[in-house]
């Protein structure tokens, strides 16, 4: 346990970054989830819709430090070739 008084207050402010952190990976997992669930349903419409919902979010994750922006990048690029895959398809 640190002593000093600057460590404690370090150790507060990682927590709460921690938690801020997981909550918002955490609804980035949600919500993938939720458009691959409407990709393999075949609801194309609605997976237009939130994969710019989607996006957004992984985007405001890289530029807060959440994700590392290739991650954010990469994650992206695998959703809209599913959904573009699927598009030309049917």
């Amino acid at each position: 346990m640190p002593i000093k008084h600057a460590a404690l207050r370090q150790l507060r402010k990682d927590r709460a970054r921690q938690q801020r952190n997981q909550a918002v990976r955490s609804e980035l997992k949600t919500l993938t989830k939720r458009l691959l669930g409407l990709l393999q349903s075949k609801k194309l419409d609605e997976a237009k819709t939130l994969i710019h919902v989607v996006a957004g979010k992984y985007d405001r994750a890289a530029s807060k430090g959440v994700l590392h922006r290739n991650t954010a990048a990469r994650s992206k690029s695998r959703l809209a070739l599913q959904l573009n895959r699927r598009l030309s398809s049917s």
